[in-house]
């Protein structure tokens, strides 16, 4: 029951972000890092938000769900490069304390453990069977 609970919490951050990539498009335009060329900021946006949707849809269906798992640990280790960018550069997104910022980023390591916990079988397939 409780990998039901972690899948559950993992459709719907990834869904809800998923789809805030799109509402919200400026917002995770203007967290992105100086190094990547502001002609590939919106796309990237709207891909990852794309990768998102699609990755917590995938999580729902039993013979998808550890490659869509996978797919949004992968996911969430390449935006992980935004998130350290507001991180060190907090003076230009002073409606986040820094604290709040550092925090997100010790949570992206216990949403990585939920995300392959949740999408794992309980017990591993014997591999003599």
């Amino acid at each position: 029951m409780s990998r039901k609970i972690g899948r559950g919490f993992v459709f719907v951050f990834f869904l809800l972000g998923g789809v805030c990539h799109f509402l919200l498009s400026g917002a995770f335009v203007s967290i992105m890092p100086d190094y990547v060329p502001a002609s590939l900021h919106l796309p990237a946006v709207y891909v990852s938000g794309v990768f998102e949707i699609v990755g917590a849809v995938g999580i729902l269906i039993p013979a998808l769900r550890r490659t869509a798992g996978n797919g949004l640990m992968a996911l969430t280790v390449a935006v992980t490069p935004a998130n350290v960018h507001m991180w060190l550069h907090a003076e230009r997104f002073p409606d986040f304390p820094p604290a709040v910022l550092a925090l997100r980023l010790a949570l992206q390591l216990l949403l990585l453990y939920c995300i392959g916990w949740s999408t794992r079988d309980a017990r591993p397939k014997n591999p003599f069977q």
